[in-house]
């Protein structure tokens, strides 16, 4: 963890799962914690090899596993595939600045983006170990959903100014054309799929953009859907932008603690959000914290 928090040259971990005073596992999760500046691969050498102590270690933050006795050719395939994902993050770049354009017309949002990617990052690797979404929430999933969460509001770019930027609440007529931003941004990323069909990144970044305003009790927009018709990852987003919302400063009110946001988000179990997130948020309170901490000290720093 000191060589990786002071050099940012190194990318590949591969990280023995028992070891002394910190183990693979709080290897995995310290990595995680939102303390680094980049993504970092992790593969874990294990003889933990049972289904259910492979979903630990990828709620930890594992990317993958190579079995005791290890094979050398295994070993340099599986760093192989991590370089061709570590590869992927000119795109993943292009995806975030795509979502920092769209942010930029609204300077009240700071470091919004980074916090609701930690956020749902974090949500997904509690969410692999629930039995529900076990053929779901995968490190691939885990790794999309960060990689495509900060274009939740990429509609946006297509919201008037005198809406957008208005400061102060909002009129329900200003607010009906705000609500449009989701279907804005769902069609711009169709318009992509049409071209480049069977991308999974675009599909999921369509999804979120589309449904992260719904609510699990069917009062949302833009289409009202209700409980798990709505996309995991549209319902892992809403708790996380929610939560950011919730302890930001906006023109119109203070930003609220930890425990405030916290009591609404209970309260709003079964209503706004899926009872089995708000689980995993509890879970992963510590973690929304520190990234909450990080970003707003890098601001502050700015």
């Amino acid at each position: 963890m000191e060589i990786l928090r002071n050099d940012n040259a190194y990318r590949l971990v591969i990280s023995d799962w028992e070891m002394p005073e910190m183990d693979g596992l709080e290897l995995c999760r310290a990595v995680r914690s939102g303390a680094l500046a980049s993504y970092i691969y992790m593969i874990l050498l294990t003889g933990h090899d049972q289904t259910q102590e492979k979903v630990v270690g990828l709620a930890a933050g594992a990317d993958d596993f190579i079995a005791k006795p290890f094979n050398p050719a295994e070993l340099l395939a599986r760093v192989r595939t991590g370089e061709r994902v570590l590869s992927l993050e000119t795109r993943d770049v292009a995806i975030f600045a795509m979502a920092k354009l769209a942010e930029s017309r609204d300077p009240e949002t700071g470091a919004h983006l980074d916090r609701v990617r930690g956020y749902s990052r974090v949500l997904a690797q509690h969410l692999a170990g629930v039995d529900k979404f076990r053929g779901e929430v995968n490190a691939e999933f885990i790794r999309l959903i960060y990689e495509t969460s900060p274009l939740h509001d990429i509609g946006k770019v297509g919201i008037p100014d005198s809406v957008l930027l208005k400061p102060g609440r909002l009129s329900d007529r200003e607010f009906e054309i705000m609500k449009t931003h989701a279907e804005i941004g769902a069609q711009t990323l169709d318009a992509a799929i049409q071209q480049f069909p069977g991308i999974k990144f675009l599909e999921m970044a369509r999804d979120i953009a589309l449904t992260h305003h719904e609510r699990t009790d069917g009062t949302g927009y833009p289409r009202k859907l209700v409980g798990d018709d709505i996309p995991l990852c549209g319902r892992i987003v809403a708790l996380a932008d929610v939560y950011d919302a919730l302890t930001s400063k906006r023109v119109y009110k203070n930003a609220f603690a930890h425990d405030v946001a916290k009591a609404i988000i209970l309260k709003d179990s079964e209503t706004q959000f899926d009872p089995l997130i708000v689980d995993a948020f509890i879970r992963a309170e510590a973690q929304f914290i520190a990234i909450r901490d990080r970003f707003s000290d890098l601001r502050a720093a700015a």
